[in-house]
């Protein structure tokens, strides 16, 4: 089965034709393709920079639709083909900022036909250190839907494991490119994209829209917080948000099985994984192989010391230093941050011994210290604290994305809403939690942010998408909903198929609260479950 490492990532074939250097603030460049048949005409249009940029270049490409395919794009792999996509207009805009050396992509897809837009303006994010993906499906997918799509790459590399942008050839740190990727590319992005929208179609979108996940997540967060006139709505899942903390708490696995001098293999860590489902399966009343809510499951890796596992055809023994490796593991750096869920799949990524975290890895070799030869295997506890003070006195306030004053996002009327599976495997969830946490104690409890600020936990659920459980039923409906027709989501849909063919389907509860189930009826309905306090 083909596996998403973060679900904002999917590709296109590259359009051709260079940007041409132009003059800054409005100009209009080239044209390639031909308009569609009673359709607005596809070419470039002036542009005026935002505040602080020049725009270099506009581009204009017409695309027929029909079905659009992907080719594979290591190591996420080709999404499926998107079908009946109307015919639609590329508008790219390439943007610099004075001294900062930077060339900033920004492209704005637009349904040719006027009839086939909604209105609405969709901004989609990015994937792991992929700002955004230019030529993916999320655009495509988006213009399918009635959306005027836009998206940015911040002036970075489209590759989301690729951080050598981070570094200048002096050594020394990128600055401008790390404002770019934090945070300005994002407001650029939606005044160009608004501005685009204006002059195509003679009038401006009636609603404005954001949609990301884990670090398109993050972006989501970050318009919220910094420019809470941007969009009217902001989906953001499984958000990559305390960046500076989360980005470095995710090598602990590797600092712990440093410092224990253990590396269990997959098949080993799947076995606590194994017997802490079966332990904490039944606590919310139902067993279905999923962990409800792993606050409240206290089992003890530990226990699991002497039983052995067939591991490729061989008995394993398991030993106290790997059953204590997985207890820190999901404990977490101690005070300093969170730990994965019990129960989520850590083994492929967040836990494996042969290779740290990309994210993390990459992190702490091109930001935190600038040693791309850095070794992040052989991390000591006390490196690890020294690093963890380091990230967060160097970027808490470029790319942290945790302030919880959203007072201007609320007082604009913006909504913003956002789930996180609770087996997420790379992002741990608690993280968003105590952001959420943090906004309540600020601005007046839970009924308050309520009003404009849903978070959902989906049991079983993975990071952006997969696992056991069931998974969220079009959220962006949901947000669009409440938006324009002030109807907040109570719960949000989620539905999956069983093993034997059978549909699943659940409400999420807002937070705190989970679906309980009541006692009555079948447990794969939703109608037998009522949200209750956790």
């Amino acid at each position: 089965m083909r596996r998403r490492l973060i679900l904002i990532a999917a590709t296109v074939l590259p359009l051709s034709a260079a940007l041409a250097p132009m003059a800054a603030n409005a100009v209009g460049t080239t044209t390639t393709g031909a308009t569609a048949a009673g359709g607005t005409a596809c070419a470039a249009i002036p542009v005026t920079a935002p505040p602080g940029a020049t725009v270099e270049g506009v581009r204009a490409v017409a695309n027929p639709g029909g079905t659009v395919t992907f080719p594979d794009q290591p190591p996420l792999g080709a999404p499926a083909p998107v079908t009946d996509v109307p015919a639609f207009c590329d508008i790219n805009v390439t943007l610099s900022h004075p001294g900062a050396g930077d060339h900033v992509t920004v492209k704005v897809s637009l349904p040719s036909d006027p009839a086939k837009w909604s209105g609405r303006l969709q901004a989609v994010g990015g994937s792991a250190y992929q700002a955004g993906n230019l030529n993916g499906a999320e655009t495509v997918t988006a213009v399918k839907n009635g959306y005027v799509a836009a998206v940015t790459d911040a002036g970075v590399s489209q590759n989301v494991l690729d951080t050598t942008w981070a570094i200048k050839p002096d050594g020394s740190l990128d600055q401008g490119l790390l404002t770019d990727f934090a945070s300005r590319s994002l407001h650029d992005m939606t005044v160009v994209a608004k501005q685009v929208t204006k002059t195509f179609y003679g009038k401006p979108a009636t609603y404005s829209y954001w949609n990301g996940c884990s670090t398109g997540g993050r972006q989501g967060y970050l318009e919220a917080q910094r420019y809470p006139h941007d969009y009217d709505g902001i989906l953001a899942n499984a958000p990559a948000i305390n960046w500076d903390r989360f980005a470095v708490a995710t090598i602990w696995p590797a600092v712990v099985y440093n410092e224990l001098n253990v590396a269990p293999s997959a098949c080993e860590i799947g076995a606590f994984n194994t017997a802490v489902v079966k332990a904490c399966d039944t606590l919310d009343g139902v067993k279905d192989n999923i962990i409800d809510n792993p606050q409240k499951c206290a089992w003890d890796p530990r226990t699991l010391v002497g039983t052995t596992v067939v591991c490729d055809g061989q008995t394993q023994t398991i030993t106290k230093a790997e059953a204590e490796a997985i207890r820190k593991i999901w404990q977490g750096p101690g005070k300093l941050w969170y730990g994965p869920n019990k129960g989520a799949d850590i083994a492929t990524y967040l836990a494996n011994p042969a290779q740290p975290f990309f994210v993390a890895d990459n992190w702490v070799k091109y930001f935190v210290t600038r040693n791309p030869a850095l070794d992040t295997r052989n991390l000591t506890y006390r490196d690890f604290g020294k690093l963890f003070a380091s990230s967060r006195k160097q970027f808490n306030s470029v790319i942290g994305t945790d302030d919880p004053n959203l007072r201007a996002f609320r007082d604009s009327g913006g909504k913003l809403l956002t789930w996180q599976g609770q087996s997420d495997q790379l992002i741990p969830t608690q993280g968003t939690v105590d952001y959420r946490n943090r906004v309540e104690r600020l601005m007046g409890g839970n009924a308050k942010v309520n009003d404009f600020y849903r978070l959902f936990l989906l049991p079983g659920v993975d990071h952006c998408q997969g696992g056991t459980g069931p998974q969220a039923v079009d959220p962006l409906g949901a947000l669009v909903t409440w938006v324009e027709k002030g109807q907040a989501p109570a719960t949000l849909a989620t539905a999956t198929t069983g093993a034997d063919g059978k549909s699943i389907t659940r409400n999420a509860c807002p937070y705190p609260n989970v679906a309980r189930y009541t006692g009555h009826g079948d447990p794969a309905s939703a109608a037998s479950y009522r949200c209750a306090r956790a």
